[in-house]
């Protein structure tokens, strides 16, 4: 074990790691573009769901499964499935990337907005306000802290689980993962577990603060 601790420690630290196409920097930065890209793109389809079910009150059922499903889903299946249907390419991954993420962001969009007291809507309703003018201006902002709490939660999902792009032989951290196993290489495969769940500590660690900072004034949200 403290031979390993110590190869890992020489191999995080080596400089050379750190350099070239293969090196941590730049293997980091695809991690992060896989998870963002993924993530942007499950908030502008989940957003808009979660807030017309929150909204209207239709559709509940959907909001409220999506949270099971998302912790049922076989990531790597759906993307061997989509990599069979469109050959090589980043699509396999995205697309089970996306579907990971919009279950959490739906879900809390939804509790955000059920959670904001009926009273303050037939206020706003009373005073002339339109619909849409409900949904932006009284219920978007109510809600926000636990929408935020979606999206958080999604992006980290997302981090730890981008490493299947390696899967399909592209880049990001899970690269570390697979080419160690296929090499034997532990120190590489505990390496590159080592990075993911650091990159996802210091995103959650960093969004909460965030988080914590912008509603401040506020209860603390429930997820």
């Amino acid at each position: 074990m403290y031979e390993l601790l110590k190869g890992l420690g020489s191999w995080l630290l080596g400089s050379e790691q750190w350099t070239g196409s293969d090196g941590i920097g730049h293997r980091l930065a695809e991690h992060l573009q896989y998870s963002l890209l993924a993530t942007l793109v499950a908030a502008a389809i989940a957003l808009p769901v979660g807030l017309l079910i929150g909204h209207t009150g239709r559709g509940a059922f959907v909001a409220i499964n999506l949270s099971g499903f998302g912790r049922a889903l076989p990531t790597v299946g759906l993307v061997v499935l989509v990599f069979l249907a469109s050959g090589l390419s980043m699509w396999p991954v995205y697309i089970a990337l996306v579907a990971l993420a919009v279950p959490s962001i739906v879900t809390n969009t939804y509790a955000g907005m059920t959670a904001v007291d009926p009273e303050v809507r037939d206020a706003a309703r009373g005073q002339g306000m339109r619909w849409y003018q409900v949904l932006f201006q009284v219920e978007l902002p109510l809600a926000l802290p636990l929408i935020m709490t979606g999206l958080r939660l999604a992006l980290i999902q997302v981090v730890a689980t981008a490493t299947i792009a390696a899967y399909v032989s592209f880049g990001g951290l899970g690269r570390y993962v697979f080419d160690g196993l296929a090499q034997r290489d532990l120190v590489q495969v505990l390496g590159g577990a080592v990075l993911v769940a650091l990159v996802a500590v210091v995103l959650d660690l960093a969004l909460s603060a965030l988080q914590r900072f912008l509603f401040r004034h506020r209860p603390a949200p429930q997820s």
